[in-house]
């Protein structure tokens, strides 16, 4: 790698966005990038082995990010993931604060500038984020519709809540100033799971920082039918993302040093009460009943809530089986 790429810009926003088969959206967020009212940006963007014409597109706003005066590289991988695609891109960044927006959102053209003039009025804050509207990828038009809640915008400490999806991970929301990003990733290298790269990009950095929230709808998610978020997930495709979240959520304890006992336990609870709800969904009674008692040790039920569960489960709908009867007498205290 050319040392140049590692240099430091003060003042350059860097821009990493990870893209598959884009072809039919990708114009739409680089066209809002070259709206922006900031003067100094680079993009840089990772083709995840398209098979369709996304690096064909890519390719044809070269002279439109030339004129801005906008740097511009596409980095060309092979098919993996967006995390993988990331990793692809991180080693170019040149700029002092970055961003990560997905292939087929948009920022509205003040959104970089309203974000850097906050980090540089207050430099004791090491990242910043917006809030997100939501529109059809189809009409343009905005929806009432979210993936996400807003949750307490007032809160700067942000780890637990964005765990437990009290808040929202919109990527494109969040800026981040580059160098204390890459003192938590010194080997500008994120964990690649197969379950985005948000989570990696976002808990050990708030971790470590506060993140306020500037009050502006400044980047719009599309809702598209058919994106990699909304595909309809097989019983097995699903619990292996929840697999892969609870290894990338112990890679992501163990970047922070989290020892703690309330904070292990509050992790705990996390993977405990995930585990719960996709057992209810598929019908596995014996591990919902297993979640729950794992629950109920970490303190995320009290003996009242899992009797409550535990007689709507079991008793009211007749499901009470040898091997799940001796779980219903740990969670209430019996021998």
């Amino acid at each position: 790698m050319d040392q140049k790429q590692y240099e430091y810009n003060p003042g350059r926003v860097s821009v990493v966005t990870p893209v598959y088969n884009g072809e039919t959206h990708l114009s739409y967020m680089l066209d809002s990038i070259l709206s922006q009212t900031y003067p100094d940006m680079e993009m840089i963007l990772v083709d995840d082995g398209s098979s369709d014409g996304t690096v064909k597109v890519a390719k044809s706003y070269c002279e439109k990010f030339a004129a801005k005066g906008y740097g511009y590289r596409i980095v060309q991988a092979e098919h993996r993931n967006a995390s993988a695609a990331i990793n692809q891109g991180l080693p170019f960044v040149s700029g002092e604060y970055l961003i990560w927006p997905d292939s087929d959102d948009c920022l509205e053209p003040e959104s970089v500038k309203r974000r850097v003039e906050f980090l540089q009025k207050y430099p004791r804050y090491e990242c910043v984020r917006s809030l997100s509207y939501y529109f059809d990828a189809e009409t343009g038009k905005r929806s009432d519709k979210a993936d996400e809640q807003r949750g307490d915008t007032a809160k700067q400490d942000l780890f637990w809540d964005i765990l437990s999806s009290k808040t929202f991970v919109c990527c494109g929301c969040y800026m981040l100033r580059t160098k204390a990003f890459f003192e938590v990733y010194p080997k500008r290298r994120i964990p690649e799971y197969d379950v985005g790269q948000n989570f990696q990009m976002l808990l050990p950095f708030m971790y470590r920082h506060k993140c306020p929230t500037l009050e502006e709808e400044l980047y719009g998610v599309a809702m598209r039918e058919g994106s990699h978020s909304r595909t309809a997930l097989t019983q097995a495709q699903e619990e292996k993302k929840y697999r892969d979240y609870e290894k990338l959520v112990d890679d992501i304890a163990k970047n922070c040093r989290i020892t703690d006992r309330e904070e292990r336990k509050q992790i705990l609870c996390w993977k405990a009460r995930r585990r719960y709800k996709l057992a209810l969904k598929y019908g596995r009674k014996k591990a919902a009943a297993r979640a729950l008692l794992w629950l109920h040790r970490c303190g995320g039920f009290s003996a009242g809530e899992a009797l409550e569960e535990i007689v709507w489960l079991y008793f009211v709908n007749g499901w009470v089986e040898e091997n799940v009867y001796p779980i219903y007498l740990k969670i209430v205290g019996r021998k």
